[in-house]
């Protein structure tokens, strides 16, 4: 994407075709205008357009272009911090409402993309928490004991259950969430957008904000060769912010993330490496992620950056670790490369922010974008069609303060994931 082979990677030479979009020209009105073409954005185009509102939506880049386009593609329920801990983030009522809504969430990213025949690689098998030795055993039993007293359909299993379901005995053993599962991250953006333009949303691309203003009670948002005059502005640029809501990045501290895609694997090796396509992450400081394409590609990912040293470093890491957890797959060739950011929250949990009066937005996924943001778009367009209030959201608001030392962690991060992969060890 725009001459970037390691931007998204295998993601986008197997996504179906992105809509036909230009960049805005001239001056419009809308409703509603939508700052961002990720998955909050797309789904709160889709859920508002659905109900008949205008709504035109402008992304900088591309559709998917951020998070959307890069990541795992794990639909994952909740988010790191254990369920119990929710309430004492945000308070009990703010903490159940909002566990519910993301513990539940996969449910509508199912519903969204069986209702519209999104073609995005869709598996419900689940997701396996992989236990690395007995600390990580303990922590995955205190999470599933968390999830099952509220009703969460997540098992824990064995060690010996695990290495059939994987293919390795590398894991003490596993946690397996039903409710979640994997896709294609950037079909289903692509997917999305289709509906939407369907819906009669007006998609923009390669349309940067870069000022907004406010004149006769409507918001006027201005792009190097347009503008939009509506009611509300959406904004869901989340990590990957710049331009006049540039904060939101500066709220969260970057993590680079990377993913490397093997050849298609043999029909005997699939039958013996996760043989029902569950996607998977272990529990280790510097964690490692892997899951199944449809065409049987073992997409394996960690904490890190392919630029610089760390492309090297990375990549025969990452050849060692699958010859150790699967070393039926022998000397493994992989055919993309691609790396993103994952914006992290000091608390590991989103964000509520008003930027003035109609201007709204959710943000900072930690790394859980696929889910949290198809539902908080819904959630945004509820909101403006007067469905629910603000005391009805599922986050309370909550003001932007920047961490500490966000540029130190950022820069120790990336230089730490090269050297917990050079020597093996974690940092």
């Amino acid at each position: 994407m725009l001459d970037d082979q390691r931007s998204h990677g295998l993601w986008e030479r197997t996504a179906p075709a992105a809509p036909s979009t230009l960049p805005l020209r001239g001056s419009t009105s809308s409703d509603v205008v939508i700052v961002g073409g990720g998955y909050t954005g797309l789904s709160a185009a889709l859920h508002l357009a659905e109900r008949g509102v205008a709504v035109v939506l402008l992304e900088a880049a591309e559709i998917g272009f951020g998070g959307a386009g890069r990541n795992v593609g794990l639909i994952n329920a909740g988010m790191w911090v254990m369920p119990d801990d929710f309430p004492k983030e945000l308070g009990d009522l703010y903490g159940e409402r909002a566990l519910d809504l993301l513990g539940n969430g996969p449910y509508l990213v199912r519903e969204l993309i069986e209702k519209h025949a999104i073609a995005c690689e869709l598996e419900t098998n689940g997701t396996l928490h992989c236990a690395v030795g007995d600390k990580g055993l303990r922590e995955l039993e205190e999470r599933a004991r968390q999830w099952q007293k509220r009703g969460a359909p997540v098992t824990m299993l064995d060690a010996a259950e695990t290495e059939r379901r994987i293919g390795t005995n590398a894991y003490s053993g596993a946690l397996l969430d039903m409710r979640a599962g994997t896709l294609q991250p950037l079909a289903y953006a692509r997917g999305l957008a289709h509906v939407a333009i369907r819906a009669g949303a007006k998609l923009h691309t390669a349309s940067a904000v870069i000022e907004t203003s406010e004149a006769d009670g409507k918001k006027i948002v201005k792009t190097a060769d347009g503008e939009v005059h509506a009611d509300w502005i959406i904004v869901s640029t989340d990590a990957y912010s710049t331009g006049p809501w540039a904060q939101i990045r500066r709220e969260q501290v970057h993590l680079p993330y990377f993913n490397l895609a093997t050849k298609p694997l043999s029909a005997n090796l699939r039958g013996s490496v996760l043989p029902n396509s569950e996607g998977c992450w272990d529990t280790k400081e510097v964690l490692s992620s892997f899951r199944m394409d449809q065409a049987g590609r073992l997409v394996f990912g960690s904490v890190g950056a392919l630029r610089g040293t760390g492309l090297d470093i990375h990549k025969s890491w990452a050849r060692r670790s699958l010859k150790r957890l699967f070393p039926q797959l022998g000397d493994v060739e992989f055919e993309a490369e691609w790396h993103g950011k994952i914006g992290m929250t000091d608390n590991a949990l989103p964000r509520f922010h008003k930027f003035g009066r109609n201007v709204i937005g959710f943000s900072g996924y930690n790394g859980r974008g696929i889910s949290p943001g198809t539902n908080f778009g819904k959630v945004l367009a509820r909101h403006i069609l007067g469905e629910i209030t603000e005391e009805d959201l599922p986050l309370p608001l909550t003001g932007i303060t920047e961490p500490g030392f966000r540029t130190i962690k950022e820069a120790y991060y990336e230089a730490g994931a090269q050297i917990a992969h050079f020597t093996g060890e974690r940092f």
